[in-house]
């Protein structure tokens, strides 16, 4: 039974790894992966772990742009070290709106997670993708870096953001074509959806762990080594996924996205609505 255990802690936490950072929405496919995976574990325990798996995936992000995001990292010029400050106030700016709407209506919005409002997400915003890279596909962006953003901008990139509060939307799916909308290049609109996304997952995801703590609740040895596997799995492949987005944003469009998380959101009708 412990290995079976591990066996899906470590499905789970590749299925999160890739899916919290590609515009893919992480939720639809925990929604599918839940139905075939169960754990023979508490349902407490099970709740939790998948909080937990995502403060893991934050930690990858925090690494792939440790340099970035420190501004005392290595040999930085004053002007280099003033930009790394400008970058943690914009980030902050960014995430005003979902700690206004997001935390107070997280809650309100989890009863939205259900297969046919995560399908009709899911497919809505594949259209959408498809659509604008088809009007941007020789767009030029007036910003196409961090450093040029202005904080009007990342404050109107943390509004769209609040627009994953719906499930089945994708925080990054979100974040990225909001940036677009606002002639922020891809790879600087990627790169700055996941600054965005660290802090807010992080503060949503401790607050579940309190409430877990908070309720008694203690783990048996096997949820120990099940948390313990998931964790680094989600990390390991949140790290692959992260600098495979960063990589492949700068050469291709986002439509390869929007064609997948079509074919995703009609497989969920398929299987949740009609197939039942």
């Amino acid at each position: 039974m412990e290995i079976m255990e591990l066996l899906k802690a470590v499905i789970i936490g590749i299925v999160e790894g890739i899916t919290e950072w590609l515009p893919v929405s992480s939720t639809g496919h925990m929604i599918l992966a839940k139905e075939f995976i169960h754990f023979d574990l508490s349902q407490e325990f099970s709740n939790m772990f998948l909080v937990v798996i995502q403060l893991a995936a934050i930690l990858a992000v925090v690494i792939v742009f440790f340099e970035k995001l420190n501004p005392f990292y290595g040999r930085k010029s004053v002007r280099q070290k003033r930009q790394t400050f400008q970058l943690w106030i914009k980030v902050i700016i960014g995430c005003i709106p979902a700690a206004a709407i997001g935390l107070p209506l997280n809650d309100w919005f989890e009863q939205f997670e259900i297969p046919q409002v995560v399908a009709a997400t899911l497919i809505i915003y594949g259209i959408i993708f498809i659509v604008m890279e088809h009007f941007y596909k020789n767009k030029t962006f007036a910003v196409n870096n961090t450093a040029r953003m202005t904080y009007k901008t990342a404050f109107l990139i943390g509004c769209f953001q609040c627009l994953a509060l719906i499930p089945g939307t994708s925080r990054s799916g979100a974040t990225i074509l909001g940036a677009m909308l606002l002639s922020v290049s891809r790879p600087a609109a990627a790169e700055f959806s996941f600054f965005l996304s660290a802090p807010v997952m992080f503060g949503a995801s401790l607050l579940r762990v309190v409430k877990y703590i908070m309720s008694g609740a203690t783990m048996t040895p096997t949820e120990i080594q099940v948390l313990i596997v998931g964790c680094i799995v989600s990390f390991l492949v949140s790290l692959a996924a992260i600098k495979f987005l960063m990589g492949y944003v700068k050469k291709h469009s986002f439509s390869l996205f929007g064609y997948y998380r079509i074919i995703v959101g009609i497989a969920v009708i398929a299987y949740f609505v009609l197939g039942k």
